[in-house]
């Protein structure tokens, strides 16, 4: 059974019937996962064994782990810093600043892999304008060739620990102040001002980079659609312009800034014709349901081999893991980092 263009997400922290039946539609190639889903490292690591279990190949098992305000799973997981913190390090040391972005990057996802989850919607690429608050500290920093090296450092780490990194949000959130999960934001920037954005993109995409999100908001000056609608922000600027031939994923199209495109079957077929592989659709059961019976057919050939590449590689072990010289080295990294103040970056 070929992956499908649909990530869902489940209820609670375990497998329920009603799971297991719309899991193994042809439609679902994924399942995101919250703190809901979350009670300890056994329960996690049987829950990934369980969705792993139920087709093949298997299902993609994602989840939001940044650090700092969004961090699905924590304690005993180790409390990563907000990326904020490493950007105003970097203005300190920049080469400390690399490092600890790399191994901040390993950690996270090596503790993922440990856990049986096979990809982490990071690092935020979105620069830090001083305007957004849903972005905020989530951002490096305001300058784009900073976010660029720092999240290239991030992006190393991940792949060190057998992860693929997914970016966020494209072409760039950092710009508006309305939050796409309630609103619909609009950037009325010109062009010209939204290629800064992209940069980083282009730094990660030529490193290897092997997902993207999009964002759900408004550049007039280029589509009146939201990105994550726009065959020319998917065509036309991130796979022509910067010849990016990774899975692109639509952010939640439950967010209030994905109502534009009609009701959630709209939503979904109006994001894969623009040129998403994957769909990304929570906390709305019906709407879900609903939208497998719209689509009933797999991602196209060249969407499945993006998909397929989005599976974690193999990894040590949790006892594995924490015994290694990197994760006594990382954990103190990271632990030091804690004890440097919050400090607010301008643009």
């Amino acid at each position: 059974m070929a992956l499908g263009p649909l990530m869902l997400d489940l209820a609670g922290p375990v497998l329920e019937a009603r799971d297991r039946e719309l899991f193994v539609h042809p439609a679902v190639g994924g399942v995101i996962l919250f703190s809901r889903n979350f009670v300890d490292r056994a329960q996690l690591q049987q829950l990934t064994a369980d969705i792993h279990a139920l087709r093949q190949p298997p299902l993609i098992i994602a989840v939001d782990q940044e650090g700092g305000r969004v961090q699905r799973f924590r304690s005993p997981f180790v409390e990563l810093p907000a990326a904020r913190l490493l950007g105003r390090q970097f203005e300190v040391n920049a080469r400390k600043a690399i490092e600890l972005a790399r191994e901040t990057g390993w950690l996270m996802a090596a503790e993922l892999r440990a856990a049986g989850i096979d990809l982490s919607f990071a690092p935020v690429l979105d620069l830090d304008r001083g305007v957004s608050e849903v972005i905020g500290d989530r951002a490096f920093h305001g300058d784009p060739d900073t976010v660029g090296q720092l999240a290239a450092a991030w992006m190393r780490g991940m792949h060190d620990a057998g992860m693929a990194a997914a970016a966020k949000h494209f072409p760039g959130h950092g710009a508006v102040r309305a939050d796409s999960h309630v609103a619909l934001p609009v950037d009325r920037r010109q062009y010209g001002d939204l290629l800064d954005d992209m940069r980083p993109y282009e730094r990660l995409i030529r490193g290897g980079l092997e997902a993207v999100m999009m964002a759900h908001v408004v550049y007039t000056d280029v589509d009146e659609s939201p990105a994550g609608f726009s065959a020319r922000w998917l065509k036309g600027e991130l796979r022509e312009q910067l010849g990016f031939n990774g899975a692109i994923f639509s952010d939640d199209l439950s967010m209030k800034g994905a109502a534009v495109a009609g009701d959630m079957p709209a939503r979904a077929r109006a994001a894969l014709e623009a040129g998403c592989d994957m769909l990304v659709l929570c906390n709305d059961r019906a709407a879900a349901a609903a939208s497998v019976d719209e689509i009933d057919a797999p991602a196209e050939p060249v969407s499945q081999v993006r998909l397929m590449r989005l599976h974690g590689r193999p990894a040590p072990d949790r006892a594995a893991l924490v015994a290694s010289a990197r994760w006594q080295a990382a954990l103190k990294l990271v632990e030091d980092s804690r004890g440097k103040p919050e400090l607010t970056l301008h643009a």
